[in-house]
């Protein structure tokens, strides 16, 4: 079993709200590793135009099984809910820079991530999956690739257990280094 249905009722969950409240997410930011949670939002978002706003972070260092898994799994969840069309695929977006080459490895960026969204947000992100992709969404804004006045949806999916198991990775020399850069170049910005 998959996660895709159940974020396809998700996708539903998000747009009542911006209905009621006369609000619209720009952009929607997921990890992808298996593809399903990825898959599920692009079925649940493509009813309203909306699937290609569904930016998935590669952490799986596979990119192209993954995409193909998403593919396949989005096409059998819009079939499945009647989207009534085929996905199109530039629907399905996968970016994959920050994977580390590896999963399951952080690297510096991941590393750096989890500690800007511990520190700026109060949100713990795992070094496996979460930290790879805070670490895109992080580059996104840096960039400004997402809509610089937009709404985003960073969809957390739970992996802060495994934080545990990667306790060394995290140097408390380093951090305060690092966050002093950061803020300085934030600034300039």
């Amino acid at each position: 079993m998959h996660a895709a249905p159940g974020q396809r009722v998700g996708a539903l969950e998000v747009e009542v709200p911006e209905r009621d409240l006369s609000f619209q997410f720009d952009n929607f930011v997921v990890c992808s590793v298996t593809g399903s949670t990825q898959a599920g939002m692009i079925a649940g978002f493509a009813h309203s135009n909306r699937a290609c706003t569904v930016r998935g972070i590669d952490a799986s260092a596979t990119v192209d099984e993954t995409w193909d898994q998403i593919k396949r799994i989005a096409s059998v969840t819009a079939a499945a809910i009647e989207l009534g069309r085929e996905l199109d695929e530039a629907e399905i977006v996968l970016l994959d820079r920050w994977h580390a080459g590896v999963c399951g490895l952080p690297d510096q960026r991941t590393i750096d991530a989890i500690q800007i969204s511990a520190r700026l947000e109060g949100m713990i992100v795992d070094p496996v999956y979460e930290g790879k992709s805070m670490a895109g969404l992080i580059d996104l804004v840096r960039e400004r690739a997402l809509k610089p006045d937009g709404e985003v949806l960073y969809e957390h999916l739970a992996g802060q257990p495994a934080i545990n198991g990667y306790t060394t990775a995290f140097d408390v020399e380093v951090e305060e280094r690092w966050c002093s850069s950061w803020l300085l170049g934030a600034r300039r910005a």
